[in-house]
């Protein structure tokens, strides 16, 4: 038995001591490390998610990134519909960083693995947020994808009206 009337028993409280060894080592390994991998790992994984959460807080921006339903299941709604949205612009970022990955290494350029894991799908300076969005058709390339912008092209000034007829 591990406790009896409310209170633990010699045997459940040596468990409960036992189980705070591993959160002392663990403190310990964090505070004063013998190597930096568990702090290194640590804030990578901050890292990532706190990309995430800029990332959802960038396309959330009606309503300053708050959720404003009155009851659970809208809000549950809400949250779900923003976690769609962000698996999609990783999706859409994955496949896009991969194209170009491939076309730089077709091109003779050295991209080393270990560059190749640091890149994120969740960095999204790319993207418009906010603004006018323009949904022109495009041949699309193998995949459907469509083609890769040139970086040496002048970009396409959003308040430049001078295309227009």
């Amino acid at each position: 038995m591990f406790g009896r009337e409310g209170r633990p028993t010699p045997l459940g409280q040596a468990f409960a001591e036992y189980g705070r060894i591993a959160k002392t080592e663990h403190l310990m390994r964090v505070v004063d490390p013998v190597d930096h991998t568990d702090r290194r790992q640590m804030n990578r994984q901050l890292t990532v998610q706190e990309s995430r959460h800029k990332l959802a807080w960038d396309v959330c921006h009606g309503k300053r990134g708050t959720i404003h339903q009155a009851y659970r299941e809208g809000m549950e709604d809400q949250l779900g519909a923003l976690g769609l949205v962000l698996n999609a612009v990783v999706l859409w970022t994955t496949r896009y960083v991969d194209v170009a990955v491939a076309q730089m290494r077709a091109e003779g350029y050295k991209i080393r693995d270990e560059d190749i894991a640091r890149l994120s799908p969740l960095k999204h300076r790319n993207l418009n947020v906010l603004g006018r969005y323009s949904f022109t058709a495009s041949t699309p390339v193998g995949g459907g994808l469509r083609p890769l912008r040139d970086p040496e092209a002048p970009e396409l000034d959003e308040d430049d009206d001078s295309q227009e007829g």
